[in-house]
């Protein structure tokens, strides 16, 4: 540094004054020689002398030491002075004879997905350009099975040890087993239908796979594009299964299968994370944001914008999810939030929870009610712990009911685990695992592990979005290569 270097006129100035010094010194000494002799045996000031030159000794030493440290830049090489490296005649792809090798092709990029258009899409499968006789024997298959309405609607809850002995008759065959979409599974919904399983899966691109398990041909599965983005919720209309509602960043679509078309119900520039019925018939729903927002979409109002939008407090909002008894409440899961809304009281701002659902101390993947009452809530947290609610009263503050150690770092190449309600059982969820062999966990709302579904055979991979038949005991897996997995009696 140049601070620390020593100059030459600093030396300059060094040297006079101690040679300015040693001249005092010398004068002084001869004084002493001519005025008094007996001093010179008992004092000389040589002694001052030597003293200096050596401490001019040191200071020139340091000097050169810190000038030293200043090292000149390199000259640069000349052009005529640098070697040639010698490049073998196979680096410079030249046949001993002399004749150039024909060039290799390049290797084709990667085909990127096309785009997707706003507005509704024909539903037309992937890599096929017309209507053909398998699809179309495929979306009659979805319109009759969606025409017959299950015989038992009525939502109850069995004893568990009843429970426990269905849940111990769900196996996984080899034919029930099927890569279904391309990439990452990041939503999954089942058909209700009881003759037939028939279950959808979103991926990562957009893509949304339909499986008819029954068949066991290659017929039995089809792609289709709706949407650019990952697929990050998806249900059947309560009301009508034959139209299939999925959601992806920018878009809300309606599968209706009546049509054979790919509705778009909402559209927006904001990022759109989960929604959810606000009433039986599926007319309205609401929608969660990325950044933190709600909106509520009617599906019968022309246009594909929303109703209202309001600002709830939230960083973001991953899932919302409505109370099954008392639809005018809503769950909203955000960074470390989980509060509970009134849809009927909601503006654009300022907004305030009914409830608050305290204990989170990272960010929460996921909340739901429980199926029939709405009285349990289950999460799922980054702090590795699930937790359940009791929300039969919903007072400001709802503490927490159970918490379950459980391993939910899934990491960036995995699917973030949600825990889900079983349909047929109000005190019971189901839930992935990081647990070898791989597994699917279903607990009771005390927090006690009920059972775990398994097959060293055909399960290999974290299945961490689940899905479970609303009447039926048939449950299904998904893991993040778009494989389904799926139990049953």
């Amino acid at each position: 540094m140049e601070a620390s270097v020593v100059t030459d006129s600093t030396l300059n100035v060094i040297v006079w004054c101690i040679s300015f010094r040693v001249f005092s010194l010398l004068h002084k000494e001869d004084t002493y020689r001519t005025s008094r002799q007996a001093v010179l045996f008992s004092y000389t000031p040589f002694t001052e002398i030597q003293e200096f030159l050596l401490s001019a000794a040191r200071l020139h030493k340091i000097a050169t030491k810190v000038q030293s440290h200043v090292t000149k830049r390199a000259k640069p090489k000349k052009v005529e002075d640098e070697t040639v490296r010698r490049r073998s005649m196979r680096l410079q792809r030249v046949e001993p004879s002399g004749v150039p090798v024909p060039e290799i092709p390049a290797r084709p990029e990667a085909e990127e997905y096309p785009r997707v258009p706003a507005g509704p899409l024909s539903m037309v499968p992937e890599n096929q350009m017309e209507n053909s006789k398998l699809t179309e024997e495929f979306l009659t298959m979805w319109t009759r099975i969606s025409e017959t309405k299950p015989n038992d609607t009525e939502k109850r809850t069995c004893d568990v040890e009843r429970y426990r002995a269905s849940l111990n008759s769900m196996t996984l065959s080899e034919d029930n087993v099927k890569k279904v979409v391309k990439n990452r599974i990041y939503s999954m919904a089942i058909h209700p239908s009881e003759s037939t399983i028939f279950v959808a899966a979103g991926d990562k691109f957009g893509q949304i796979g339909l499986w008819n398990v029954n068949c066991k041909t290659e017929e039995g599965a089809h792609v289709f594009i709706p949407h650019n983005y990952p697929v990050s919720c998806m249900y059947f209309s309560p009301f009508n299964p034959a139209h299939l509602l999925s959601l992806s960043y920018d878009s809300l679509r309606c599968g209706d299968v009546t049509r054979a078309v790919f509705d778009e119900i909402c559209r927006s520039e904001e990022s759109f994370s989960s929604f959810d019925f606000l009433e039986d018939n599926a007319s309205t729903v609401i929608v969660g944001h990325w950044d933190g927002n709600v909106t509520v979409v009617d599906r019968r109002t022309p246009g594909t914008s929303s109703e209202l939008s309001a600002d709830i407090g939230f960083k973001r909002t991953r899932t919302v999810h409505v109370h099954p008894v008392n639809k005018q409440y809503f769950i909203a899961a955000g960074s470390v939030d989980v509060c509970i809304y009134d849809v009927r009281y909601l503006k654009s701002s300022g907004n305030k929870p009914v409830s608050s659902l305290d204990g989170h101390t990272k960010s929460v993947a996921s909340a739901y009610f429980s199926p029939v009452t709405g009285n349990r809530v289950v999460t799922v947290c980054a702090d590795d712990k699930l937790r359940t609610y009791d929300t039969s009263c919903l007072s400001s503050t709802i503490a927490v009911l159970s918490t379950v150690r459980h391993n939910n770092n899934t990491g960036r190449w995995l699917t973030r685990f949600r825990a889900i309600w079983d349909p047929k059982q109000e005190d019971c969820f189901v839930v992935g695992s990081m647990a070898r062999p791989r597994q699917i966990e279903i607990f009771r709302d005390t927090g006690k592990l009920l059972h775990s579904l398994y097959n060293v055979d055909y399960l290999g991979s974290v299945c961490s979005i689940n899905v479970v038949h609303p009447t039926k005991n048939i449950l299904v897996g998904g893991n993040s290569s778009g494989r389904l997995h799926v139990f049953k009696e």
